[in-house]
């Protein structure tokens, strides 16, 4: 973005997201987990790609993130998911 002025609202509302952003990534990530159990194998790819960006972003080790994403195996996703609660 351009150089905002935000107001000292919007300035603590954006720090409040930030630093929540961690929890907000596990509670997605853990969303997703469901979401591919129930989803068309169609669907599934973009997830599996979301899931994979949450996962870096969570400081996954890349070891892990590579072998769930090679595998694609839910119960996996979900271990992962288990661990960072």
């Amino acid at each position: 973005m351009a150089d905002r002025d935000f107001t000292p609202h919007q300035q603590k509302a954006i720090k409040r997201y930030y630093d929540n952003r961690p929890a907000i990534d596990r509670t997605k990530l853990s969303e997703l987990v469901t979401n591919l159990y129930l989803a068309d194998p169609g669907k599934a790819e973009k997830m599996w790609d979301r899931a994979e960006d949450l996962m870096t972003r969570l400081e996954v080790p890349p070891a892990r993130v590579k072998h769930v994403m090679g595998t694609r195996d839910v119960t996996a996703l979900a271990k992962v998911v288990e661990e960072l609660q």
